[in-house]
C-alpha cells in the first residue's frame, strides 16, 4: 500500500444534523475534499491544470460519530494501477478518540478540462499516487 496521505477536518456546527453528529451527506462532501487535497498536494502542477477528477461510485461504511468541535484525522490512499480511466480511492476518517468511524472506498474517473473528455491515466498522472 502506498502511504496514506493525511489531512485533518474540523466538524463545525453547520456539519451536524438532528441527531447531534455529522450529517452523512458532510461525510460524501468531506470525500472529495480530502481527495481534492491529496490530488494537489502531490500531482504535478502541471497535471492539475490539464485533468479534473469525477465520482462515479461510492461505498461508506458509517461505524461512529463526530460532534461540532471534534478534529477528525483523514488518511487516503490510492489502491491499485489505474484500469483506463478509473481508479479506486480509500478513505479512512478517525475521530478524536483515534478510532475509524467511517471509511470508503470511491471509484474516481480523469477527464480533461479542456475537452470535457473521459480519459485513460497516463502512467506519469498515476506515478505519484502509487509510490
Amino acid at each position: 500500500m502506498p502511504t496514506p496521505f493525511v489531512t485533518t477536518i474540523t466538524a463545525l456546527p453547520g456539519h451536524i444534523d438532528e441527531m447531534g453528529h455529522v450529517n452523512n451527506a458532510v461525510w460524501v462532501q468531506w470525500l472529495q475534499e480530502v481527495a481534492t487535497r491529496h490530488w494537489q498536494a502531490a500531482a504535478d502542477p502541471a497535471h492539475v491544470d490539464i485533468y479534473v477528477w469525477i465520482v462515479s461510485r461510492h461505498e461508506i461504511d458509517y461505524r461512529g460519530n463526530v460532534q461540532a468541535g471534534d478534529v477528525v484525522t483523514a488518511r487516503t490512499w490510492v489502491g491499485d494501477a489505474p484500469r483506463g480511466a478509473r481508479f479506486d480511492r480509500f478513505v479512512e476518517f478517525s475521530g478524536p478518540d483515534g478510532k475509524i468511524c467511517v471509511s470508503a472506498k470511491s471509484t474516481w474517473v480523469m477527464v480533461e478540462r479542456a475537452s470535457g473528455r473521459i480519459g485513460r491515466i497516463p502512467p506519469e498522472v498515476a506515478a505519484p499516487f502509487l509510490a
